[in-house]
Order: C-alpha cells, then structure tokens, then sequence
C-alpha cells in the first residue's frame, strides 16, 4: 500500500514539473492497482511512465540550457 501511494506522489511530482499543472483523476485503486486520467494500470507501470516523464523533463533542461549557450555565446561574439 505504501509503494502505491509513493508511487503516484512521484508520478504528480514529475507530472507537476514538466507540465506545470497537477495530473487530474489520480487515484489509488485496490491491489497494486491505480487510475490515471481515466486509465487503469498497475503502480509498476505508472513508475514506468513517471520515469519516461523524468526523461522528458530532463531532455526539456538540456534544450533550454542548449539555447541559453547559443545566446551567451552570439552575445559575446558582438
């Protein structure tokens, strides 16, 4: 039970941070189960697509610093 619920905070953290907003319809369900937006699945897939959503978040980062080098690096150029 408490892998569950630890299992869906960390997917609505990954969630909150990537799309700056909470994840709606989240709810534990009974053994070992969970409802995402609608979607039944075990936890074990749900810390699956929370890793995928750390993957994404981590892949946004490295964009963003990506451009800000560009910047840096156009600014002292001129």
């Amino acid at each position: 039970m408490e892998y569950v619920q630890q299992t869906l905070s960390h997917y609505a953290q990954a969630y909150q941070q990537l799309y700056k907003k909470n994840p709606r319809d989240l709810r534990m369900l009974d053994n070992g189960w969970v409802s995402v937006n609608g979607a039944r699945m075990r936890a074990t897939e749900l810390e699956f697509l929370t890793q995928q959503l750390r993957i994404e978040y981590n892949q946004h980062l490295d964009q963003r610093r990506s451009m800000v080098k560009r910047l840096i690096g156009w600014f002292t150029k001129q």
